[in-house]
Order: C-alpha cells, then sequence, then structure tokens
C-alpha cells in the first residue's frame, strides 16, 4: 500500500537535513511526473529551459500536484534580471524552487528575492570543456576548491546544490559541513538526497548506462518492440485494404433497406 503523500516546503526539507536520505527523481513527461508521485518518490525535478519545457511544466504540476517540483533554469542566463524573471516564472507556473548551475552572482539574486533556489556543484556537464567527463574532487587541490565553492553557494542564499560525480568521501564530509541540502548525483549515499533521472531508473536510452546509475527497466527494449509491432499492424491493415478485408460487415452502419428505397425514389424524381 502506498504511503499517503503531502507537498514538502524548503522549511520541511531543511528540517529533514541529516535524518533521512531523500529521493529525488527528474522527470520528463507528465506519466512520469504522475508514476513517481504514486510510487512515493520525495522530490522531483524537470526541465525549464526552452519553451517546450515552460509549456509542459504546468502538466507536470497537474500529473503530481503534492509533489515538491524543482526547475531546471536555462544555461547561460545573461543577467541576474534575466535570473530573476525565468525564476519567478517557474515558481507562477507551480514549481516549488528552481535549478541554476551559474555563478553565485545569479543565485544570490534570485535567492533576495525569495526565490528558493538550487546550486550546482562538482562536474557540471555544460562546462567539460574545462574539465572533461570526470570526477570532480579526487584531489585535495580539487576538493579545497569545492569546498570553497560551496560555502561561495551557501553564503549567495541556496538552499540546496546539485553534487555531481564527487568522490563519496568528499561528498559525506561536504554534507556534513554545509547547511545546503547536497544532492548526490553520482557522489555515493552519504548526502541529502539520492537523484537519479528517470531515463536511467527506466533504461530509455540506447546510449551506455552511465557508472553512477541503476536501470530497473528496459524501456528502450520495449520502444523497440512496440515499434515492430507498429509497422506489422499498419502493415496488416494495408494488406486487409488491398484485398478487401477491411472494412467487414461488423466495421458499417446499417441503412434500412426501405429508407434507401425512399431516397432512391426522391433522387431519382
Amino acid at each position: 500500500m502506498l504511503r499517503p503523500r503531502k507537498r514538502y516546503t524548503v522549511y520541511d526539507l531543511q528540517n529533514l537535513k541529516g535524518k533521512r536520505v531523500l529521493t529525488h527523481i527528474h522527470v520528463k513527461s507528465p506519466d512520469e511526473a504522475a508514476a513517481a508521485e504514486a510510487a512515493g518518490v520525495d522530490l522531483m525535478s524537470c526541465s525549464f529551459d526552452s519553451p517546450e519545457a515552460q509549456a509542459r511544466l504546468p502538466l507536470l504540476v497537474e500529473a503530481a500536484p503534492n509533489s515538491f517540483l524543482s526547475c531546471a533554469s536555462p544555461h547561460g542566463m545573461a543577467s541576474p534580471e534575466e535570473a530573476i524573471r525565468i525564476g519567478f516564472r517557474a515558481l507562477e507556473l507551480g514549481a516549488s524552487s528552481v535549478y541554476c548551475s551559474g555563478s553565485p552572482f545569479l543565485i544570490e539574486a534570485m535567492a533576495e528575492e525569495g526565490i528558493p533556489v538550487v546550486g550546482h556543484l562538482g562536474m557540471v556537464p555544460r562546462h567539460v570543456t574545462w574539465t572533461g567527463y570526470r570526477a570532480i574532487g579526487k584531489t585535495a587541490e580539487e576538493a579545497t576548491q569545492l569546498f570553497m565553492r560551496m560555502k561561495e553557494l551557501e553564503d549567495a542564499g541556496a538552499y540546496a546544490a546539485e553534487l555531481e560525480v564527487v568522490p563519496h568521501q568528499l561528498a559525506n564530509y561536504l554534507t556534513k559541513n554545509t547547511s545546503m541540502l547536497l544532492m548526490s548525483l553520482g557522489s555515493g549515499s552519504g548526502c541529502d538526497t539520492q537523484f537519479l533521472f528517470s531515463d536511467d531508473i527506466l533504461g530509455d536510452y540506447d546510449e551506455r548506462l552511465p557508472r553512477h546509475a541503476k536501470a530497473y527497466r528496459d524501456f528502450r527494449a520495449e520502444f523497440d518492440r512496440l515499434q515492430k509491432e507498429r509497422i506489422a499492424a499498419f502493415g496488416e491493415y494495408i494488406a486487409d485494404v488491398e484485398k478487401g478485408a477491411f472494412p467487414e460487415k461488423s466495421n458499417l452502419v446499417e441503412m434500412p433497406e426501405e429508407e434507401m428505397t425512399k431516397f432512391l425514389e426522391y433522387v431519382d424524381r
């Protein structure tokens, strides 16, 4: 039996820090959002970086009305004013908070206006031209830089930060030495939330599964199977039409014979 759900507030989440690890899934469709809420996931996130994603947000909120949903703002916001505008737009459409991988400069601007903001630490996929796709913080020098960056986000007013692909020992230390909630994406089990993308959990792509992720289903194989079934069904339909096997009598609407006779007498006058 699924446990009853309620919407968390940032206050609730802050009070849960250190008490238990929260589950966290990034969803991309209303169906996924509804399934995550029904399963009892604690937190959700979604994209908010394109017109399509922004139009989808109200549908996600409607599908999971009791869930805490954080929106990922577009990368490359050019000014604090733009960040504030986008942050408030997300909240107006039903988001609970806003994720921003930008600098503390942008995060502070949003936080000053009362927008709950999630920052980013560790590997930033958009910044891999600097780092490459690798774990961040395996040396004492990088670990120190990461610690200082964490304190900058904390001082800027972020209530949480995604911690992506950081050594688990370091992630555990950072989590215990910040007031922010740290959200582990490939950073071990010692953080405040355990975060995965729905694509990883469902096995919904052809690429190799990331080392930090775990697939619980193989949706890609199921989609491939369904596509073969679509092609087969469409082919059978075409063949039936060509040989006169569709429509059958059961697919037809009958007109009473006497009514057809009256119609013909009328039009033949």
